[in-house]
């Protein structure tokens, strides 16, 4: 991971997408800050397409679609993209599997959060749950004590033993049925919406992110690009940032915002 002020010039000004993770990427201690949203609004002016890639829940993307300086949004690690038309007043809402698909798995992950809650003292479901459609989170930190690393690793090799595929986030270890990942829903929306193969502009493309749940994207994407907390994971990371910010958190992405514009 080499600094942010590293990147070559060419790189940088051949910059046209800027995807990021939200949690500890966009927020700070759990909050969005002003720079961090004024960052996106800059950037989506400047005439870039900011794009949210997240674990967050479907409830809260529709808000995001609808509500922020944004162009997309990816969510529960990959389960759907949503894109709001603007000047037709819709959502557009594109999921990895259907509605009876996600039904049939919703059962299955009910019965794997008991398993979970029972294995793992301590572990709760987080928050937002009521809000999802088609993933199973586990909180470990955000609204609990922060668990100790080998019972995060627990949960997620619970997940696996069930046959779900599982990120660990900042936050929650996410568990899903359905061979996507946040990698695989981009491709889909890029393919769908702009008309592009991402394999094609992977140098027009930035990617942020922090924690394990985004090595897929820090390792297609030659100028993926750390918040400085990144380094907390430096050990736990399948593919590590090509850059690394100063700064922590929203103020990370801020920075990468005014990289980006040449401020």
């Amino acid at each position: 991971m080499r600094p942010l002020n590293d990147m070559p010039e060419a790189a940088r000004s051949a910059i046209r997408f800027v995807l990021t993770d939200i949690d500890d990427t966009l927020t700070s201690e759990g909050r969005l800050r002003a720079e961090a949203y004024l960052a996106m609004e800059q950037l989506q002016e400047h005439g870039m397409k900011v794009i949210p890639i997240t674990g967050r829940p479907a409830g809260w993307c529709d808000h995001i679609a609808r509500m922020w300086p944004v162009d997309a949004v990816v969510g529960e690690n990959g389960a759907f993209f949503y894109r709001y038309d603007n000047a037709a007043r819709k959502m557009l809402r594109r999921y990895c599997k259907d509605e009876a698909e996600r039904a049939a798995d919703k059962l299955k992950l009910t019965e794997l959060q008991k398993t979970i809650l029972q294995a793992v003292p301590g572990a709760a479901i987080s928050a937002d749950q009521a809000f999802r459609e088609a993933d199973l989170a586990v909180d470990f930190c955000e609204d609990v004590p922060p668990l100790p690393k080998e019972d995060i690793s627990t949960i997620k090799a619970l997940f696996e033993a069930a046959g779900a595929h599982a990120k660990i986030s900042s936050i929650h270890v996410n568990g899903w049925f359905g061979d996507y990942d946040k990698l695989s829903m981009t491709e889909i929306l890029f393919r769908e919406e702009f008309g592009l193969e991402l394999a094609d502009i992977r140098d027009q493309v930035v990617f942020s992110g922090d924690s394990p749940n985004d090595a897929p994207m820090f390792g297609y994407f030659p100028h993926s690009v750390g918040v400085a907390n990144v380094l907390d994971f430096r050990d736990e990371l399948e593919a590590a940032p090509t850059w690394v910010t100063q700064g922590r958190g929203g103020s990370g992405f801020a920075e990468l915002a005014r990289f980006l514009l040449g401020k």
